[in-house]
């Protein structure tokens, strides 16, 4: 059997020509792997913050329709893309099957794996669904998925349990690019604080911004706020709902002694947000759209609505040693450590 293209366009349905992401429909037939192909037996799947929360507004929070749900979404799709928010997540499991055509990998079978590309591009079939953890946005399976020859995974390390490097791994390009924007000095907001990606934002940015930056958390609920000053991960927290974009501009200047932000990230799960994120930030400075719930064509008409000269960067979930990075918070922290796995166990 020959290679077939290493991004995974041999799996295309339809439309063809198209990249796996981008299709409507994959081919997710498990009893055939091609030579660049990694078969993995799945354990637990991570759907991310906005597609879960799109799915169980849907559901009414109904477990039976959630798992109704997304069973006939990879039914339909071959892949686990919610077709409202087009995101997916990332999941994890044991190697099963490594192609003859994979050259230079580190992996065995039997290795316990995290992928780290979305489950929106990723061939899944699921045979049962074991549980949905609708707290953490999880939902146990037995299940099989193709990882490419292209796609990204890191090997589950050994001093930590799955359930911690599977909360973390899931948004490690948040904090991994929080890292890589933050300045000394910089004075930054975080939109969605509260949230597993948005303390790991928190924590990084507190590093990089050092004792002559400023970092402040928005979060829905004060008890958040509360824990994030607690721990140390931000100097201030503001209490307030980041559709409604004028009020968090108000709050958000108030905490900032007045003045606009260098830098705004936004890690909410809901949609239409865009603006609160733009409003608070300087001519010249950075905004940060890591949330899936984002639209392109609101923050980039409503910033040139209102004369806001800012430079708007899409969220990518990989960067150049973004899963080192993300485990490394919460080795460098007993706090964040503590806080991940009372809730993400």
């Amino acid at each position: 059997m020959k290679n077939a293209c290493r991004y995974g366009t041999h799996r295309v349905v339809e439309p063809r020509g198209t990249l796996p992401q981008a299709a409507r429909k994959i081919d997710n037939d498990m009893s055939v792997v091609f030579p660049n192909e990694i078969l993995i037996d799945v354990s637990s799947l991570n759907i991310d913050s906005a597609s879960f929360a799109q799915i169980k507004g849907e559901a009414g929070g109904d477990e039976g329709k959630i798992r109704a749900r997304i069973l006939e979404i990879v039914g339909e799709r071959g892949k686990m893309q919610n077709p409202v928010t087009g995101s997916g997540g990332m999941l994890i499991g044991s190697v099963a099957k490594i192609g003859e055509g994979i050259e230079g990998s580190d992996l065995k079978v039997g290795d316990r794996i995290a992928t780290l590309v979305s489950l929106s591009l990723t061939p899944l079939r699921i045979d049962e669904i074991k549980a949905v953890r609708m707290g953490i946005d999880r939902v146990d399976v037995d299940a099989k998925a193709i990882l490419f020859e292209s796609g990204l995974y890191a090997k589950l390390p050994s001093d930590m349990s799955e359930e911690l490097a599977l909360a973390a791994l899931d948004v490690a390009g948040a904090p991994a690019q929080t890292a890589k924007l933050v300045r000394p000095g910089d004075s930054v907001l975080i939109l969605g604080a509260g949230g597993k990606s948005g303390m790991l934002c928190c924590y990084e940015a507190m590093r990089r911004a050092g004792p002559t930056g400023r970092v402040v958390g928005l979060c829905v609920e004060k008890v958040d706020g509360d824990r994030l000053i607690e721990n140390g991960f931000c100097h201030e927290a503001i209490v307030a709902d980041a559709t409604r974009p004028v009020d968090v501009l108000e709050k958000a200047l108030a905490a900032n002694g007045g003045r606009e932000y260098d830098i705004s990230i936004n890690v909410v799960n809901v949609p239409d947000t865009e603006m609160a994120c733009i409003l608070p930030v300087r001519d010249g400075g950075i905004v940060y759209f890591f949330s899936m719930a984002t639209s392109f064509t609101k923050a980039a008409l409503g910033a040139e609505g209102v004369g806001k000269d800012v430079n708007m960067i899409i969220g990518n979930g990989y960067t150049k040693g973004h899963a080192e990075i993300t485990l490394a918070c919460l080795r460098d922290s007993a706090e964040l450590r503590n806080i991940f796995e009372r809730t993400y166990r």
